[in-house]
């Protein structure tokens, strides 16, 4: 059973209005996993400087602690003065930041030797795991320690200790140092991890050093088992989501094991305070999209009500077109009416005398099918004058199905909607034809015509367009290619001033100029060649054209009109500004080329001399674009750099210039500018816009770029200096890896990677 129109508009509705929580449930989600990809690799790049760091200060501690154990097993040290022993053992701990006393312990567990006394102090530390353990042989070589409050500074520390032995392999003594934890939370406290945000420091073994937020209370707290801490166990790096067991805070967790050190580090930023931006998107797109939906099932009721009423008003005039069709199929005269497309819509009984055709027969056949392709031809010029809003008058011949010529005059009325009161009209939608029979009027009237018809061919088949005027200067005559450049008709024309016929204006367009024509009439002798611009009457089109006019005179000399004739010159000047034009841009990108580049180069050289400015020059190549154009075509190749250009064009200033140097080369050459990091900023803006993937006839493209960039005046005086610099730094960027921008400074350094946050570039500037 087939629904009723309206159950089925509403059916569509609904259906839209799936599809449209569809797609903002898609967008949505695709929001959520950019905000949680950028957090992944933001903390990823936290922690690898934390490891850094952190493994740089072990690094210089225990080669301190080294020093210090040498020198314990050197007769020869052992052998100096107390001042001298203590200044060659202890010279290397002074080199590293954040690290508390290096004591030498005896196998007691006593002090006997002290980095800031001379004397040492007194304290054992027996007691502690770090010497138990060394005491008990069960460890070798660099022992950390659980983090504790150190027993002669009082202050919060991480113990950090060797060993050292006598001849006969026995334990002679423990060098123990400690890096105090403020050190590692100076570290932590630079990086802001929004609410709910931690920073950890742990032994391998699961033992918490430090944390940020700090609490006391939890340091040197045994996290082993807990799963974020069997997950890190796992790996030497990577990232995860889980649930903290301090606090119950779920968070993104990224963390390292630091170097070959027992230790690691995370970054833990909570889950809430990464999606806290996506959240309040999230409800404003899907109250949004509910706002959609409901707004569309409304209008298709509303619709559905309003299709229920038009269909009584259908009926309705159903009855008045009966009514209307029974008047006009009694008038004498062919009455029909053909819509924007030229499709019957209507037509009367007369044309079945006319052209033995009935009117049920004509609907929806177009005009061409009933006057054939000739007289189709001849009507064309009135038709398309009609349906752009202008009544069309005029004679035509017909050749009835009996064979009998009739001569007739047909009138094409424009259906126009729109204000008629005020003159005002939105568009045709159709014409109102009326033909009626004057053959004996036209009968009488061949004689003339005949001798009027001549004149008329011989002006018609000139290829230029001719404009005929009486003395005043009014229009009696143009021929179809006058009728074409100036959209008027002859008979429309008749009688008017010829500058209101033929409108011209100066070459440049900014304002009117005067008729040839006139100055003919005016100085009573030929007027020369003169170049300017004819507008069309109705859509305003612009030609360049060549006039040339003469005056008419008797057989006494008196003048009495003038003709001009107008040459198209449209596609010989169009044709010339094109050659210019690709003089200097590139003829598939339309950007600069090499030559407008170096012109533009010399004058932004001249202007940074003057004003004291930086120019950056950028060279920049695709990487892959040589496998597209090989395996899918240069057809491929070509759209997918039309399309590069746009983005680059996209990503800089008005006053920059971007140019093709060839094959899949870019130069972009930025002038003005006041430090070096504006140009790698613009490097990184171009990198944003070129990397999103391209499509092109229904294919998914990929390519990156590389790119080198070289500063006047830094790195050379004069643009073929740049440019050498510049691609010198692309080709590193490629041999670098790729996908990346490099900055060129100088013939013996290598060319330095361009990022937007990490102030390199202003470094080697």
């Amino acid at each position: 059973m087939r629904l009723p129109a309206t159950s089925r508009l509403i059916l569509l509705a609904l259906l839209l209005s799936l599809g449209i929580g569809g797609l903002f449930a898609r967008s949505i989600w695709t929001l959520r996993e950019e905000a949680w990809n950028n957090a992944e690799r933001t903390n990823t790049n936290l922690v690898r400087a934390l490891d850094r760091s952190i493994a740089r200060t072990m690094e210089a501690f225990d080669q301190s602690l080294q020093g210090v154990v040498e020198g314990m097993t050197d007769p020869r040290v052992m052998a100096l003065p107390l001042a001298m022993r203590n200044l060659a053992l202890f010279d290397n701990s002074l080199r590293v930041q954040g690290v508390g006393s290096i004591l030498v312990l005896d196998p007691a567990g006593n002090v006997v030797m002290d980095s800031e006394h001379a004397v040492p102090r007194k304290a054992n530390f027996a007691d502690r795991d770090y010497f138990k353990v060394f005491e008990s042989g069960a460890h070798t070589g660099l022992y950390v320690g659980a983090p504790v409050r150190a027993r002669l500074s009082g202050l919060l520390s991480l113990p950090v200790s060797r060993a050292f032995y006598d001849s006969q392999g026995q334990l002679a003594g423990v060098v123990v140092g400690t890096i105090r934890l403020a050190h590692f939370q100076g570290l932590f406290e630079e990086l802001n991890l929004g609410a709910g945000g931690a920073l950890n420091l742990f032994r391998a073994d699961g033992v918490l050093v430090t944390r940020f937020p700090f609490s006391e209370d939890v340091l040197g707290r045994s996290l082993a088992g807990t799963p974020t801490m069997r997950n890190m166990q796992a790996a030497r790096s990577g990232t995860f989501t889980g649930r903290a067991a301090l606090d119950k805070v779920e968070r993104l967790y990224a963390f390292r094991h630091v170097g070959d050190y027992p230790l690691m580090v995370n970054v833990a930023q909570s889950v809430d305070s990464i999606l806290v931006g996506w959240y309040r998107s999230a409800w404003l797109s899907g109250s949004f999209a509910l706002v959609l939906m409901a707004a569309c099932v409304g209008l298709a009721v509303l619709f559905a009500r309003e299709l229920g009423r038009r269909q009584e008003v259908g009926a309705q005039l159903q009855q008045a077109e009966h009514d209307l069709r029974t008047i006009l199929n009694n008038l004498p005269s062919m009455i029909g009416y053909w819509d924007r497309d030229l499709h019957n819509r209507f037509a009367n009984h007369a044309y079945v005398e006319w052209f033995g055709k009935a009117p049920d027969e004509m609907r929806g056949k177009h005009i061409r099918e009933l006057l054939g392709e000739e007289l189709y031809e001849k009507n064309r010029p009135y038709l398309e004058h009609a349906l752009q809003g202008h009544e069309q008058l005029f004679e035509r011949t017909i050749v009835d199905p009996t064979g009998t010529e009739r001569y007739a005059i047909a009138s094409y009325v424009p259906d126009m909607v729109g204000d008629q009161v005020r003159g005002i009209f939105v568009q045709v939608t159709g014409i109102f034809v009326q033909v009626t029979d004057i053959t004996e009027r036209k009968r009488m009237e061949e004689a003339l015509f005949e001798e009027k018809e001549r004149m008329r061919l011989t002006l018609k088949s000139i290829g230029d367009a001719v404009v005929c005027t009486d003395a005043q200067g009014v229009v009696t005559y143009l021929n179809p290619v006058a009728q074409r450049l100036t959209g008027w008709q002859g008979f429309d024309a008749a009688g008017r001033n010829v500058d209101e016929v033929m409108r011209l204006v100066t070459p440049d367009g900014q304002a009117p100029q005067t008729s040839p024509l006139r100055q003919a009439l005016a100085q009573k002798k030929a007027v020369e060649p003169t170049r300017g611009v004819l507008l069309h009457r109705t859509s305003g089109q612009r030609f360049d054209v060549e006039e040339t006019a003469s005056p008419i005179t008797d057989r006494h000399g008196e003048i009495t009109g003038a003709v001009a004739v107008l040459r198209d010159v449209t596609e010989s000047v169009a044709m010339a500004e094109r050659m210019a034009h690709l003089a200097q841009y590139d003829a598939l990108t339309d950007l600069p080329n090499r030559l407008l580049l170096q012109d533009r180069a010399r004058q932004a050289l001249a202007h940074a001399r003057r004003d004291g400015k930086f120019v950056a020059v950028m060279y920049i190549d695709l990487d892959g674009f040589k496998q597209i154009n090989d395996t899918l075509g240069h057809d491929m190749g070509d759209k997918l750099l039309v399309q590069l250009a746009k983005r680059l064009t996209g990503a800089v200033r008005v006053s920059d210039t971007v140019c093709r140097q060839g094959g899949d080369e870019f130069v972009v050459m930025l002038p003005s500018i006041d430090t070096a990091e504006q140009a790698c900023h613009v490097a990184t803006k171009i990198m944003a816009a070129c990397s999103p993937a391209y499509v092109i006839n229904d294919q998914v493209l990929s390519v990156g770029l590389s790119g080198g960039i070289a500063l006047f005046p830094q790195h050379g005086e004069n643009f073929d200096e740049l440019s050498r610099h510049a691609d010198a730094a692309m080709y590193a960027a490629k041999m670098a890896g790729r996908q990346q921008f490099r900055l060129y400074v100088g013939a013996d350094a290598e060319p330095v990677p361009v990022a937007p946050s990490n102030g390199l570039a202003t470094e080697n500037s």
